[in-house]
């Protein structure tokens, strides 16, 4: 129960809506560890998103307990669009300030996260194929059922289990940590400790760095500044010419720990809005020169 692999499978058995959602109409996502390949949690739903996505890993581990690692592919509602890449999206930071490390597969390597695709397959031949769920409903239902026959009735082969189902093989399970009452919303910060951004200044004075804009003064505009996360003390250090000449602390930082309930409702409103919340908003450096 120390790694788990997590990915969204379509339910291909339901039509696309003439007046609505084209594909995807219903997914769900599937959480299966790696050390005992059971399937710790298959949720479904209509409307995944990355904000959607962090609630339901919010209700897993909330039963469950925390991983050590989880494993996931990139797809966006994990790790954010491509132009948001730079600094972690809201679902990866859910986990790193949860202290849990993320392991992001490369294109094209579903090996990578071989468990929860192997799942998906017995999922698609042996349920969905089967039952034919039409509908959210009729999808939530065979889904549950297909879960306790995975788990406790179903042979499996993979080494660990011998072909036993996986429950019957791990009947016993280790207590994993529970969720803290309160997190740190800035945790993320000590994975990005060193990062460098090189950014050219516009002419409004502003640099860029995924989502966030900073601005610099006017007497460095068209100019190329470094910008670096020092974890120790969450600033961004700017640089120019290698000297650093300001520290600012990282926009949407500072907001001290906050239960966890408040925690998740904060990042699945930046999911939704893409817009960071936090004490103060642009943040205006004023370099000396």
């Amino acid at each position: 129960m120390e790694s788990w692999q997590l990915d969204f499978k379509d339910a291909s058995t339901v039509a696309a809506d003439p007046e609505g959602k084209q594909q995807h109409v219903v997914e769900v996502f599937d959480a299966v560890d790696v050390g005992t390949s059971i399937l710790i949690a298959a949720e479904a739903r209509a409307d995944f998103s990355m904000a959607t996505a962090i609630e339901t890993a919010a209700a897993i581990v909330s039963e469950q307990g925390l991983p050590d690692k989880v494993t996931i592919d990139r797809d966006p509602r994990f790790v954010g669009e491509t132009s948001q890449r730079e600094s972690p999206s809201a679902f990866l930071r859910f986990w790193l300030c949860l202290g849990v490390e993320v392991s992001i597969c490369p294109p094209r390597r579903p090996d990578l996260n071989a468990c929860v695709e192997r799942y998906h397959r017995s999922y698609e031949e042996e349920c969905l194929q089967v039952y034919r769920g039409a509908d959210l409903e009729a999808v939530r239902t065979v889904t549950a059922t297909f879960k306790q026959h995975y788990n406790h009735e179903r042979p499996h082969q993979g080494l660990a289990c011998g072909n036993q189902p996986p429950r019957v093989a791990f009947v016993v399970l280790p207590a994993r940590p529970p969720m803290p009452a309160t997190v740190d919303p800035d945790g993320w910060i000590g994975v990005l400790d060193g990062k460098q951004y090189v950014r050219k200044v516009q002419q409004d004075t502003s640099v860029r760095v995924g989502t966030t804009r900073y601005y610099v003064t006017q007497a460095l505009r068209g100019q190329e500044v470094t910008l670096q996360i020092d974890a120790s003390d969450r600033t961004m250090v700017v640089l120019h010419e290698g000297k650093e000449v300001k520290r600012v602390p990282i926009q949407g930082t500072g907001r001290g720990r906050m239960p966890f309930g408040a925690f998740v409702e904060m990042l699945c409103q930046e999911a939704r809005t893409g817009h960071v919340q936090g004490p103060g908003q642009l943040r205006q450096l004023a370099l000396p020169l």
